[in-house]
């Protein structure tokens, strides 16, 4: 474990003198993973849909703000269902301005919560949402987090009745336009997940603020089992097509990276944990102190071994000799002083 913790001090160290760049680097790999997964799913236009759109806007979401991202993927939604159906893009456009009003007004600066949760359902991993968003968060994540959500179930319904809604004629194109927007607002299978991933953020986030030993790793395990016991419950009930392996493995998941994440942000030593109990004029104080497991990361020492030229030790011959020098003198004048002070020199001037 010290070798781990080794290497956890070194990357913070890494982290702490290039976060600038590792942050930049990140967010244009999840603009690569945004941009293709909407335009491998729905890439219904051509133009929008090629690697030089996709790289090119993840190279310029990448110099913005995350909350630019967002706008650049809904507008490119918008753009394939344009291509596709122009009722349906006015309706996915009024959803888009109906989720943009709350998530403004609760979590302004969280967008790429929005597109994390849609690229976890994406790569059919919904049940690591709840538990790294329990853990490194607090309960107002659920508004971002359902936003994403939704916004992947609204793409995923586009991608499988594309077919009908191309080949649909003015006449039933009311008929259509009608089916999906109540299929957007009924559909069971994304309520349910929303109500189990919100339910699973909600347990994470309260078990890990106890004071209980291995908060972490409880809170990680709990909120995982409830979100799979909601969904299958739930799936069971209202009849949902739920995938049961994919919940299975993706909770399985999301408790490996909840480990992860408790030993770089939460590693403590629960052996030497103190209750310290104090007061003062108006209150009673119990305190549980648990120390942080830290080590220092060992440096390096070089040593320069190197053969002397002449021209070396004359200089360390001479730097001798000057040592010598300066000690003789200095070891004489505390004699005279000592003989001074101690009145040695006026006793041989008498003897004499």
């Amino acid at each position: 474990m010290s070798t781990l913790f080794v290497w956890r001090e070194k990357l913070q160290n890494i982290y702490a003198r290039y976060s600038t760049y590792i942050l930049k680097a990140l967010q244009f790999l999840t603009g690569l993973i945004v941009f293709g997964l909407i335009n491998s799913n729905i890439g219904f236009m051509e133009r929008a849909s090629s690697v030089f759109c996709t790289v090119g806007l993840a190279v310029i979401c990448t110099f913005f703000p995350m909350m630019i991202m967002v706008m650049a993927a809904t507008v490119l939604i918008l753009l394939h269902f344009y291509a596709l159906s122009m009722p349906i893009a006015i309706v996915s456009l009024v959803i888009f301005l109906l989720m943009y009003i709350f998530y403004f007004r609760f979590t302004p600066k969280k967008a790429w919560i929005v597109l994390l949760s849609a690229i976890a359902f994406g790569l059919k991993i919904p049940f690591v949402i709840p538990v790294v968003f329990g853990l490194m968060g607090t309960p107002v994540w659920i508004v971002p987090a359902a936003f994403g959500i939704i916004s992947y179930y609204m793409i995923d319904y586009v991608k499988d009745s594309a077919a009908a809604l191309r080949s649909a004629d003015a006449d039933s194109m009311a008929d259509s336009l009608m089916s999906f927007t109540r299929q957007m607002f009924t559909n069971s299978e994304m309520w349910l997940m929303v109500i189990a991933v919100v339910i699973g953020i909600l347990v994470v986030n309260v078990i890990r603020t106890r004071a209980v030993d291995h908060a972490w790793k409880i809170a990680s395990t709990a909120g995982a089992v409830v979100s799979v016991i909601v969904s299958a419950a739930g799936s069971i009930a209202l009849g949902a097509d739920v995938s049961y392996v994919s919940v299975v493995l993706s909770a399985i998941l999301g408790i490996a990276v909840g480990l992860v994440l408790e030993f770089l942000f939460f590693s403590v030593d629960y052996s030497r944990t103190e209750n310290i109990q104090f007061e003062d004029d108006e209150y009673y104080y119990y305190v549980k102190a648990i120390p942080k497991v830290g080590v220092s990361v060992p440096e390096k020492e070089v040593k320069h071994i190197t053969g002397r030229r002449p021209g070396d030790r004359r200089a360390a011959q001479k730097k001798t000799d000057e040592e010598t020098v300066n000690t003789n003198t200095e070891e004489i004048l505390l004699t005279r002083s000592l003989s001074k002070e101690l009145g040695l020199n006026e006793e041989n001037n008498k003897g004499e």
